[in-house]
């Protein structure tokens, strides 16, 4: 403990350095304004950036991703609140109660509320990181290719049946991904794969590159292939205190505690995503507002936004904890910033504490650091925010088609990388127009060449003998585990599908 409150310390004299705030309060920045646009949400508005950042130093360069990945939570929740449009499905729960404070008056109250959930959740979740985070990595550094393959494994079925609402579609974003992730040199053997014959594909095709075209360029396609671009949804105007009073305080205080207590554990779950800490704290909040002798919720019940936004940010905070400890992505999000790590020849993990120490304790004080700046960002300024959901889209979605091609071919200077870019596009346009889900596609690209390696290794140790890869206890309870999470997510299908036909 004592070694970890010293390492943090000397993580917050790098964080703390004119430049690295700096990079901080960019993030934040430009998280929140690409978070709250329309159809773009967090995990956008990380692909988006990640561009930007690749001029700078590694450090700088993950500090304020950091601070985009915090800031486009909150952008997240400033749509669902104003224009009952949430940015992400994370922001659904606090969207319900949230909306309706705004369209009673209360919009200034719901985003305070909003902001300081998602401060309270933020802040315990990433303790617990900097407390337990390198505890993990220890105790993980023990593992194998065995251990290794179980987890990727864990994390692709995970995506296929508890994410996608079709496992077949699910399978399929699956397909897509690991396709993509394997073209170019397999560094095992030096065989060329799926290149073409593209000298540009050797090294395969850059995770900029893909999240780009698949989220941002996929999404701009995606709105302009429908008939109608306006939602038709009014935008609410911010008026009044961007504060909480003491009453309000003490009414929301609970709700914040409980809700991330629910959110802390989700965000270790491969792929567990953040919906569902969020209605389970708003079904929480709900059954004990019926409770009241006078409920509040369906009239703009303040704990029915304080609870699923601090439940939000704490499984975001905690994503964080098991992408550095385990280099495993916990959510779309994770996935993205986990290719910025790639990007810079730092693979997150077990080892990450011991070869990048500085890096990491420096990027752990800037999570603590960018909380203190969304909120100073966020309270008094969401009237700001909220005129940027006035920009016409069809000027939005051609800036952001302009943004993407000029981030892309700044990178390398490629135009093999603008025709790739040109393709993810399409390809994520034909797949939301057909609900195939995109999340499964960012993991396979990332995990596919990792859980090769080690299952290839695991072979060839054993000399081809497949039952090493269920030789040990972690692997017997990884894949228990997953055999559990599967049969759950089945009969919870079940039900919703037997319950609709009711």
């Amino acid at each position: 403990m004592a070694e970890n409150l010293a390492d943090l310390a000397g993580g917050f004299a790098t964080a703390l350095t004119p430049i690295n705030l700096l990079w901080v309060f960019l993030g934040a920045l430009l998280g929140t304004a690409v978070g709250v646009l329309p159809g773009l949400g967090s995990s956008m508005a990380v692909a988006l950036l990640l561009p930007v950042t690749l001029a700078l130093d590694p450090t700088g360069a993950l500090i304020m991703l950091a601070g985009v990945y915090y800031g486009g939570l909150f952008g997240d929740s400033i749509t669902g609140i104003l224009l009952n449009t949430p940015g992400n499905s994370s922001a659904i729960a606090a969207t319900f109660e949230g909306h309706r404070m705004a369209l009673d008056g209360r919009a200034a109250q719901a985003l305070a509320t909003s902001a300081i959930g998602a401060f309270v959740g933020g802040l315990i979740a990433t303790t617990v990181v900097a407390l337990g985070a390198p505890a993990f990595a220890d105790l993980v550094s023990a593992f194998g290719p065995e251990e290794f393959f179980a987890l990727t494994v864990f994390a692709f079925v995970a995506t296929a049946f508890v994410v996608a609402d079709s496992v077949l579609k699910g399978l399929a974003a699956l397909v897509i991904g690991f396709t993509v992730g394997l073209v170019g040199i397999d560094l095992q053997t030096g065989t060329v794969r799926y290149t073409l014959g593209v000298p540009q594909l050797f090294d395969g095709v850059g995770i900029v590159v893909i999240t780009v075209g698949l989220l941002a360029l996929g999404e701009v396609l995606h709105v302009a292939s429908r008939s109608k671009h306006a939602s038709g949804d009014r935008l609410v105007a911010v008026q009044g205190r961007p504060f909480l009073s003491r009453a309000e305080f003490r009414e929301a205080l609970p709700a914040w505690l409980r809700g991330t207590a629910f959110g802390v554990p989700f965000g270790v779950i491969p792929v567990g995503g953040s919906e569902v800490p969020t209605f389970l704290s708003y079904g929480t909040e709900r059954r004990l507002d019926s409770r009241l002798r006078v409920p509040k919720f369906g009239r703009g019940a303040i704990r029915g936004v304080a609870g699923p936004e601090a439940a939000g940010n704490a499984t975001a905070g905690t994503a964080m904890g098991a992408l550095l400890a385990l280099g495993l992505p916990t959510s779309a999000t994770a996935a993205v910033l986990l290719g910025a790590f790639e990007q810079f020849g730092i693979p997150p993990g077990p080892l990450l504490f011991e070869r990048e120490g500085d890096l990491v304790w420096a990027l752990i004080a800037s999570l603590f650091i960018g909380l203190f700046v969304l909120v100073v960002l966020n309270l008094p300024f969401a009237p700001l925010w909220a005129r940027l959901l006035k920009i016409s889209r069809q000027y939005l979605y051609a800036g952001i088609t302009v943004f993407a091609g000029l981030g892309i071919y700044a990178t390398a200077g490629s135009a093999v990388d603008l025709a790739l870019l040109l393709g993810l596009g399409l390809l994520g346009f034909l797949m939301r127009r057909h609900d195939v889900p995109l999340a499964p596609v960012l993991i396979a690209v990332i995990l596919g060449p990792l859980a090769e390696t080690n299952l290839r290794r695991s072979l060839a140790i054993s000399e081809g003998d497949v039952t090493t890869l269920v030789s040990t206890p972690i692997t017997v309870v990884i894949y228990a585990l997953l055999v559990v999470a599967v049969v759950l997510a089945v009969v919870g299908k079940i039900r919703r599908r037997r319950s609709a036909d009711v």
